[in-house]
């Protein structure tokens, strides 16, 4: 089985929860990205995500685009 090139940080209990969440609300503590991310590369894949929406509905035909949101709201409602 092939290793994973990433790992997700050990998951913090309640009370660390609830005490992060307290701190980013008072303004104590920033939210941050965790250290082992690349910025750069955050800032990158962040801008393509914001261009690659709109691009992929440019492409679509109107009654595709029409068919992916019809399916979409069928999703959402069914909750």
């Amino acid at each position: 089985m092939p290793k994973r090139s990433s790992k997700r940080p050990p998951r913090e209990d309640a009370i660390q929860a609830a005490r992060r969440v307290v701190d980013e609300a008072l303004g104590e503590r920033e939210k941050t990205i965790p250290p082992e991310k690349n910025q750069a590369a955050v800032a990158l894949g962040r801008l393509g995500g914001q261009k690659g929406g709109p691009a992929r509905a440019a492409k679509l035909s109107a009654k595709k685009r029409s068919e992916i949101a019809k399916k979409a709201a069928a999703a959402r409602w069914k909750r």
